[in-house]
C-alpha cells in the first residue's frame, strides 16, 4: 500500500512539474548604434536587440528575468499585463514597486503568469527609455490545452514602435525644462523598421512571407510612445480572438485601432491560391489633438505571398502588383467607438468574465491637460507663454516620489512620500467636456487611493476638453478590469449605468477613454500592493497624467504581499 501511495505521489510531482515549469532570460541593457531614417544614433536595448528578445512562458510558469544595467541611465522594466499577483516587487515602474536598477547594478524579478493566455509585452518604465526598450512576452496555453479556435500554422509577434532622429531623453528633457510640447517622432516602425514609405527605409521593411491557404496569428503589440494607431493589410481581413491576453469572442474586421500598451491576436488566413500580388501592411495614427503635436505619419510592411510555380523564394518580386489598404481618416473618432463597441469577453465556461455585480467602492476620475503657472518672471512654451503644459487625474498632478511607494507601504513609512487622500471624486466639478473653465490651472501631488482586500471596484474615468478633447489609453498594473460602459459626452449617474454590459464586456489591461467622452470599468482589488495607473502616452506621463492604489493585505496567507527580495533595488 505505502509503495502505491509513494508511486501515486511521484506521479502527481511530475504532472506539478510538466504543468509549470521555471523560464530563467538573462537581459543585458547596454548602448549600441543603430542606423534608421539615413542616419545613425545611440540607442539603449537588450541583448543587443532591438526590438528586444521575446520572454515565453506557458500559463503557470515561473519566469525569472536578470536585468543587468550596462547603461549609463537608470533602467527599470514592467511586464506590461501580467498579473504580479503578490509578487509587486516585480512589476517594476520606477519609484513606485522599486527604486530603478543603477548604471552598473543587477536586479532579479521573478513573477508566476497565474491564469493568463496570449501576448503581452516588455517595457523600459522610466523616463522615456521604452522608445527603445521593448519586447513580447508570449504566454502559451498550459500544455495540452489548445486554443479555443483552430490552431494557427505560424504565429508571428507584430510590434509597433516609435522613431526620433532625435535622443529620446534630450526631447523628454528639454520640454520639461520649457514646459512646452515635445518634438514629435519622424517615423513608426514595425518590429524597429520603418519601411520603405521613409526615405533611406526601403532596405529596412518588415516582410511577412505566407503560404496560400494557410492561417497565421500576427501577435499585434503597440510599444509605440505617444500614437494610438489603426493597422490594416490590404485585401485581406483580420480575425481578433485575443486582446490583452484574454480570449474574445472573434470577430473580423478590416482594420483594428490599438493604443499605446494594448495588445491583439489576429488570425491572418492567406488567400486559397497564389494571388499574383503583394500586400501593404499599413500602420497610421488615430488622434484628435491640434495638428502638429503628433506624427502623422504611415509604416508599411509587406506581405508577400510564396509562389508555388516558382522553386525560388528569394528576392521579394518587384514586378508585382502592390496593394494599398485604406486606412480611417486621422480623426475617425466614430470608426475607434464602433470598433471598441465590438469587444466582448469569450464568457464561456471554461474562459468565465467575473465581473463584479455589486460595488464596494465608486471613483469618478477626471483625465486630462492642465496647466502650471511658469516660474516666477519665466517664460514658457506652453498653451500660453506664461504656462507649462501639465495633465492631471482629479486635477492632481502625480509626482513622483525619490524612494518608491511600495516599499513605503510595506514598512508601514508613508510620511513624507506619500498621502491616501486622492480624491474621489472631482473637487470642483465643471462640464467636463463643454467650454473649459478659465482657470486650467492643477495642482501637485503624491496622492493615492487605498482599498481593502477584496473591494468591488468601479470608476469612471470622465475625458475633458481642457486644451482640447484627447482619447487617453490608460493601463491599470497588477489587474485586468472589465469595460462596462463608455459613451461620449458627460457622465450621466441617472442615465449611464443603466446600460452597462455586466454580461460579457472585453477584460484588458489599458482601456481608451474617448475622446469627449467617458469609460466604466470594474475590478476586484483581489492582489495586495502598490499599483500604478496612468496614460499610456509617454507624454502625458510625463505632465503628471498618472495615479496609484494602495491594495491592503487580506486575511489570509495568501491575500498578503510577500516580502521584498533581498537584491530589491536602493535609491
Amino acid at each position: 500500500m505505502a509503495a502505491i501511495l509513494v508511486a501515486a505521489m511521484v506521479v502527481l510531482l511530475s504532472v506539478t512539474v510538466a504543468e509549470s515549469a521555471t523560464v530563467e532570460y538573462q537581459f543585458e541593457v547596454a548602448t549600441m548604434n543603430v542606423t534608421r531614417l539615413c542616419g545613425s544614433k545611440s540607442i539603449v536595448v537588450v541583448n543587443g536587440q532591438f526590438p528586444g528578445p521575446t520572454v515565453s512562458a506557458r500559463e503557470g510558469d515561473l519566469v525569472v528575468v536578470r536585468v543587468v544595467n550596462k547603461a549609463q541611465y537608470n533602467m527599470s522594466i514592467h511586464w506590461h499585463g501580467v498579473r504580479q499577483l503578490r509578487s509587486g516587487w516585480a512589476d517594476g515602474p520606477a519609484y513606485i514597486t522599486q527604486c530603478p536598477v543603477q548604471p552598473g547594478k543587477s536586479y532579479v524579478y521573478k513573477f508566476t503568469i497565474t491564469g493568463q493566455r496570449g501576448t503581452l509585452w516588455w517595457h523600459a518604465h522610466i523616463s522615456w527609455l521604452r522608445a527603445t526598450v521593448y519586447g513580447p512576452i508570449v504566454i502559451l496555453p498550459k500544455l495540452g490545452v489548445p486554443y479555443p479556435f483552430a490552431a494557427p500554422y505560424k504565429e508571428v509577434p507584430l510590434m509597433f514602435g516609435e522613431w526620433w532622429k532625435a535622443d529620446t531623453e534630450a526631447v523628454i528633457s528639454q520640454a520639461l525644462q520649457t514646459g512646452g510640447g515635445p518634438n514629435v517622432s519622424d517615423a513608426f516602425t514595425i518590429n524597429g523598421l520603418p519601411g520603405p514609405l521613409y526615405n533611406c527605409s526601403a532596405k529596412d521593411t518588415f516582410k511577412l512571407k505566407v503560404k496560400p491557404g494557410k492561417t497565421y496569428m500576427l501577435r499585434i503589440i503597440n510599444a509605440a510612445l505617444n500614437d494610438e494607431l489603426f493597422f490594416s493589410i490590404a485585401g485581406h481581413t483580420l480575425t481578433i480572438v485575443d486582446v490583452d491576453a484574454v480570449y474574445i469572442k472573434p470577430i473580423t474586421v478590416e482594420t483594428l485601432l490599438i493604443t499605446p500598451g494594448q495588445t491583439t491576436n489576429v488570425l491572418l488566413t492567406a488567400k486559397p491560391s497564389y494571388p499574383g500580388a503583394t500586400y501593404y501592411m499599413m500602420a497610421a495614427p488615430y488622434s484628435t489633438a491640434a495638428s502638429g503635436t503628433f506624427d502623422n505619419t504611415t509604416v508599411a510592411g509587406i506581405l508577400e505571398y510564396e509562389d508555388p510555380s516558382s522553386p525560388s523564394s528569394a528576392g521579394f518580386n518587384k514586378n508585382l502588383p502592390l496593394l494599398r489598404p485604406t486606412l480611417p481618416q486621422i480623426n475617425d473618432t466614430s470608426f475607434v467607438s464602433n470598433y471598441t463597441a465590438k469587444l466582448r469577453s469569450l464568457a464561456t465556461e471554461e474562459y468565465p468574465a467575473e465581473v463584479p455585480q455589486e460595488v464596494d467602492r465608486r471613483f469618478f476620475f477626471t483625465v486630462g491637460l492642465g496647466t502650471h503657472p511658469c516660474a516666477v518672471n519665466g517664460t514658457c512654451q506652453g498653451p500660453t507663454n506664461d504656462s507649462r503644459f501639465a495633465a492631471a487625474v482629479n486635477n492632481v498632478s502625480f509626482v513622483l516620489p525619490t524612494t518608491a511607494l511600495l516599499q513605503s507601504h510595506y514598512t508601514g513609512m508613508s510620511n513624507g512620500v506619500y498621502s491616501s487622500n486622492f480624491p474621489a471624486v472631482p473637487q470642483s466639478p465643471f462640464n467636463y467636456t463643454g467650454t473649459p473653465p478659465n482657470n486650467t490651472n492643477v495642482s501637485n501631488g503624491t496622492r493615492l487611493v487605498v482599498l481593502s482586500y477584496g473591494d468591488a471596484v468601479e470608476l469612471v474615468m470622465q475625458g475633458t476638453s481642457i486644451l482640447g478633447a484627447e482619447s487617453h489609453p490608460f493601463h491599470l498594473h497588477g489587474f485586468n478590469f472589465f469595460v462596462v460602459g463608455q459613451g461620449f459626452g458627460n457622465f450621466d449617474p441617472a442615465k449611464d449605468p443603466a446600460k452597462y454590459n455586466l454580461v460579457d464586456p472585453v477584460e484588458r489591461n489599458t482601456v481608451g477613454v474617448p475622446a469627449a467622452g467617458w469609460v466604466a470599468i470594474r475590478f476586484r482589488a483581489d492582489n495586495p500592493g502598490v499599483w500604478f495607473m496612468h496614460c499610456h502616452l509617454e507624454v502625458h506621463v510625463s505632465w503628471g497624467l498618472k495615479m496609484a492604489w494602495v491594495v491592503q493585505d487580506g486575511s489570509l496567507p495568501d491575500q498578503k504581499l510577500l516580502p521584498p527580495p533581498s537584491d530589491l533595488p536602493k535609491c
